[in-house]
């Protein structure tokens, strides 16, 4: 019974952590890093590392460098494009460090390819559209702001991921529907801008 919980906790915190690299790839990743160094969480054998001072040194800065760079107009899309498998990778990764329940290799790895990588590539998708239609309705102006929302709801979510790990996946599927209704928005104005206007008979 013990090692059911463990298994539905460690499941639940991995797919939320995922889910956020939709968002960014590596917030979430350094987060882990700082809450395994802190030993807030458990790695599962062979991702000690993660929690190491050099670990935690270069996800710090590859957050920050993938932050800074989606405030630039034009390299925003291209990273965009460029980061998708790694936030599939990254995603799945989540699901199998944080995966210490005592399950099979194989089924630990299936749960974190179908789980982990499926939660982040299905963000990663609505925050691509979220985008690409930003950029086409504000010519990039809004993208900025877009930029500032991920950046946000994948710390909280990290951070909840970790310490409330379903808190954490509630806040994370919150997150991604308020993504999809802004999405709908921006489209709906778009097409009502780009309509012709109707013309008196």
């Amino acid at each position: 019974m013990e090692n059911a919980y463990q298994f539905v906790v460690c499941l639940i915190m991995g797919i939320a952590l995922s889910a956020t690299c939709g968002f960014k790839v590596f917030v979430p990743m350094l987060c882990l890093s700082l809450g395994a160094h802190a030993g807030w969480i458990t790695l599962s054998p062979g991702f000690a590392w993660l929690g190491s001072y050099p670990a935690v040194f270069l996800l710090a800065v590859a957050t920050i460098l993938e932050i800074c760079t989606y405030y630039i107009p034009g390299v925003d899309n291209f990273m965009d494009a460029i980061s998708f498998p790694v936030a599939v990778i990254a995603g799945t990764m989540a699901v199998s460090s944080t995966m210490v329940a005592d399950i099979s290799p194989m089924l630990k790895w299936v749960l974190a390819i179908v789980a982990g990588g499926g939660a982040s590539a299905a963000v990663k998708i609505a925050s691509s559209a979220v985008r690409g239609t930003s950029t086409v309705v504000t010519a990039g102006l809004g993208n900025s702001f877009i930029n500032t929302f991920e950046t946000i709801g994948s710390v909280l979510g990290s951070l909840l991921s970790i310490l409330l790990p379903l808190i954490g996946s509630i806040i994370v599927i919150c997150l991604l529907v308020a993504f999809c209704l802004f999405l709908k928005r921006l489209f709906l104005s778009w097409k009502k801008k780009t309509s012709p206007e109707p013309t008196a008979g």
